[in-house]
């Protein structure tokens, strides 16, 4: 389990620009030379291919609610636990509403999560991004980085991955680099501040209650 903790620490680099961008601390960010030196010669790099959405329901469903959110931020965990099971019970499920969630990361923590829930593909993605958030108290626990990554194998593993593929996607650095530059793409193009946020048909609105969401949904398919 140690031998991780090396290459996950160095992951952390990415948060620190992503964390900032949204005007917060990147909590244990760490800078590593070698990014240093490509950032400085970022006209050289080449260019970092953005991650596709990941969409539950139904694609041409007539609404898209957009949810922008990080696997450590305690609203985004309530928000999941409530309004999300009701919006998918009521719109997503029923064809009604195309459903994305975007991954923001304030702390390395957040980052490890993200690798997870892409770990498993498509398929397993709303899983593991369900788990994150419906355990979220239970993977932090104490918030050491060797119990959080002993929680998050655990976690995948009881989500069916085998314990070499939640190693290799933890120590995923190409992918790590690639889950921030979508992020701060998106969240830029979207003007995103906080989480966690909504984005209904290109409309931006900050967290509220389900029939406040059910309202504006309601109204965007003439049902109001």
């Amino acid at each position: 389990m140690k031998r991780l903790l090396p290459t996950l620490a160095a992951l952390a680099l990415v948060i620190a620009g992503g964390a900032l961008y949204l005007g917060r601390p990147a909590a244990d960010a760490v800078v590593s030379p070698a990014l240093a030196q490509e950032d400085t010669a970022s006209t050289d790099a080449p260019e970092i291919e953005l991650l596709p959405d990941m969409v539950l329901g139904d694609p041409a469903a007539p609404v898209t609610v957009i949810e922008y959110a990080s696997y450590t931020c305690p609203h985004c965990a309530n928000f999941h636990g409530d309004q999300f099971k009701k919006l998918k019970a009521d719109y997503i499920d029923t064809g009604k509403v195309k459903f994305i969630h975007r991954e923001v990361y304030f702390d390395r923590y957040g980052l490890w999560g993200g690798l997870l829930a892409n770990c498993g593909g498509e398929m397993r993605y709303y899983g593991l991004s369900g788990m994150l958030y419906d355990q979220q108290k239970e993977w932090i626990g104490s918030g050491e980085a060797e119990e959080i990554i002993a929680n998050l194998t655990t976690l995948g593993k009881t989500a069916g991955l085998s314990e070499d593929e939640i190693s290799a996607c933890l120590e995923d650095d190409v992918m790590a680099t690639r889950l921030v530059a979508t992020f701060q793409a998106n969240a830029e193009a979207d003007g995103i501040e906080a989480t966690p946020t909504l984005v209904i048909d290109g409309e931006k609105h900050p967290n509220m209650s389900f029939d406040d969401l059910a309202s504006i949904i309601d109204a965007k398919l003439g049902e109001d």
